[in-house]
């Protein structure tokens, strides 16, 4: 069971809509809207949706979009959602974000869905709310960029601070840099940015090193080798993201979950198991708890491996959020099952684990300069961690 039992959680709330699923950039494009159709099926299935309130969502509307993207962006949008012609200026007709008819109506009702989670929040409905279709973390301020079109977490990181709240982290899991999140709050030390991500040196989108501080140390970057797994990543999470939520002590936690650091991903190289996922979603909301007062806006992100691995995460993340964790033996349901069949063609996975017990050696208990995970840790740890007043070494 979790640490916290659904009471102290409080109502925990999901925004879905089954038009989310329109945003979707074509049959053979990697990010299929099956994945999120799959996961709030596998939830239903296995009851975790009972432990939660769905509630629906409204597109964010211009001055929503435009507290972080540029009105002459979202207007290109627009015309590309009218008629489908490719605007390469603003990202839009590329292979990674091909242009479609209402592309910008699906976009925009994505950034609504994390708008309205983090709104019942803020607004004191829900202890923590989720939105699994969103994370689209890569949108830039003026151009689509890797599968992105709007920014749907800056989009609720920009309310919460014109609401006036002080201090906001943001802690992204996904394989891939969180860059178009921390490019809009480079430079505000309110917004405290963290990202763990397969480096720079071997994956899109080339950004994330750890000398990329920011305002104040407020950018923090730990960029992990091709290959790491279980231990290592889950070394460096504790290594670097507990000690610095601690002494930032954020008034709200948005967290971003791609899961595509799994092994079996097609995108990238990192060798995570669902296992070693579910962990983090339990050390996130644990650290939500004890930084955040529980304020905890959680969403998806990417994840290209569409039936074995992306419905399974999620469906952890929202359970774990609701205070009432999956097992990870539990048996994938039969009706499931033969959903994920006539949906895909596949077979689905029959459990709710990989097999996997994650371990992982803490820092505090020595350095190795030749481990290749240690120097990313220490590199991090050296460009950041003065600026809050930690000591950098183990």
């Amino acid at each position: 069971m979790s640490d916290f039992a659904r009471g102290a959680c409080g109502p925990v709330r999901v925004v879905w809509d089954d038009a989310l699923t329109s945003y979707d950039f074509g049959p053979h494009h990697p990010l299929a809207p099956v994945r999120v159709e799959l996961t709030m099926a596998l939830a239903r299935e296995l009851g975790v949706l009972d432990a939660v309130e769905i509630v629906p969502c409204e597109p964010a509307t211009d001055d929503d979009l435009a507290s972080v993207h540029k009105r002459d962006y979202i207007e290109a949008v627009k015309q590309v959602s009218r008629d489908g012609r490719p605007d390469l200026r603003a990202g839009l007709g590329t292979s990674d974000n091909p242009a479609f008819v209402g592309v910008h109506e699906a976009s925009a009702l994505i950034a609504g869905a994390t708008l309205e989670a983090v709104k019942q929040v803020h607004q004191g409905g829900a202890m923590h709310a989720l939105n699994v279709a969103g994370g689209l973390h890569h949108a830039m301020p003026a151009t689509a960029s890797g599968f992105c079109v709007y920014n749907d977490p800056a989009v609720a990181i920009a309310w919460l601070l014109a609401q006036g709240v002080e201090k906001i982290a943001y802690v992204d899991v996904d394989v891939h840099h969180g860059d178009g999140v921390q490019a809009m709050f480079f430079d505000d030390p309110r917004v405290l940015t963290i990202s763990l991500h397969e480096s720079p040196r071997t994956l899109f989108p080339g950004t994330g090193f750890a000398e990329e501080t920011g305002a104040e140390g407020t950018a923090v970057n730990v960029p992990l080798p091709a290959g790491c797994g279980d231990a290592g990543w889950l070394r460096a999470f504790h290594a670097v993201v507990p000690p610095l939520l601690r002494e930032f002590a954020p008034d709200f936690l948005v967290t971003q979950h791609g899961c595509d650091s799994h092994a079996l991903d097609p995108l990238a190289h990192l060798m995570l198991s669902l296992d070693g996922q579910r962990t983090a979603y339990r050390e996130l909301h644990k650290l939500a708890h004890e930084t955040a007062g529980g304020r905890w806006l959680a969403t998806g992100g990417g994840g290209y491996e569409l039936v074995q691995v992306v419905p399974r995460a999620w469906t952890h993340l929202i359970a774990e959020a609701a205070g009432a964790p999956v097992e990870p033996d539990t048996a994938t349901p039969e009706a499931w099952r033969e959903f994920v069949r006539a949906r895909t063609g596949e077979l689905p996975p029959l459990t709710m684990t990989d097999g996997r017990t994650p371990e992982y050696r803490p820092i505090s208990e020595g350095y190795d300069p030749a481990d290749p995970i240690d120097r990313a840790i220490m590199a991090t740890r050296n460009a950041v961690f003065p600026y809050h007043g930690l000591d950098p070494l183990p």
